[in-house]
């Protein structure tokens, strides 16, 4: 399966980089065509080119993908902007990091800012993209085998972005976690509870993706009154209590973004 053309550099295989190129190596990426640049990479699959450092040959990539930590991008730009060319397509997922502050670091012209979050791994993350001369099509056939690809025509809305998508998974990973908890607190086995929590949220999800009504209306339609899922639901919507959380959570997150990208100015 094509899903891009020429060489391919991921900077950076942690935990995102690494979900990424998993999940196009599943949706049939030729890993000859893969060169990782990290001195911590391990464990990478079998084909794939590993280098601590960019290649003294003076070798180019056709398509980039900056995936290092944010605050690594001054300590690695030294060593990368010489072999990205104006004509390199520029990927990147740092987050806070925009695509003015890349411009100033590296010669691309092409310059696509994707905030992706961890199911890209198994083909079912979201990514949001803000990109500057690149072709669309282009990019959406890169980030497509991952997951959801949504362009955002505004930077400034990254801050939200990274709060909801991006962060997301870790917030509900924690609703599960939270639940199971909860289950056991009730009598059950631990590791019963954090299965059926688990199974639970996998469910509804799947249920909520397929469904014609919104989220809201499921949850109404679960509830009937005077029953138990209305009681607990009671408790959830007390005073807003997690309406305001979420909101609260959320805005945590996306202030640090918003740290995040003066600093890299």
């Amino acid at each position: 399966m094509a899903i891009h053309h020429g060489p391919l550099w991921l900077v950076g295989a942690g935990n995102m980089g690494g979900a990424m190129l998993r999940g196009w190596l599943a949706a049939g990426l030729d890993p000859a065509t893969v060169t990782v640049i990290d001195p911590q990479a391990g464990n990478l699959p079998g084909g794939i080119v590993a280098l601590p450092a960019p290649p003294p040959d003076g070798a180019q990539p056709a398509t980039l993908v900056l995936a290092v930590k944010p605050q690594l991008l001054d300590a690695v730009t030294p060593a990368l902007a010489p072999i990205v060319a104006p004509e390199t397509v520029l990927v990147s997922i740092l987050a806070g990091v925009e695509i003015a502050s890349l411009r100033r670091r590296f010669a691309s012209r092409a310059v696509a800012r994707v905030m992706p979050n961890t199911p890209v791994a198994v083909g079912k993350g979201v990514m949001a993209v803000h990109g500057v001369d690149v072709r669309r099509d282009a990019v959406a056939a890169l980030l497509a085998p991952l997951g959801l690809v949504e362009w955002i025509e505004d930077e400034a809305l990254f801050d939200a972005v990274t709060a909801l998508s991006g962060c997301g998974p870790a917030f509900l990973f924690r609703f599960v976690d939270a639940m199971a908890k909860a289950g056991a607190a009730l009598g059950l086995p631990a590791d019963q509870a954090a299965r059926l929590a688990l199974a639970t949220v996998d469910g509804a999800a799947a249920l909520a993706v397929q469904a014609d009504e919104p989220p809201a209306v499921l949850a109404d339609r679960v509830a009937s009154p005077g029953g138990s899922t209305r009681e607990g639901m009671n408790r959830l919507d007390r005073d807003g209590d997690l309406d305001r959380l979420l909101a609260e959570t959320l805005a945590a997150a996306a202030r640090r973004n918003a740290e995040m990208a003066a600093a890299a100015r």
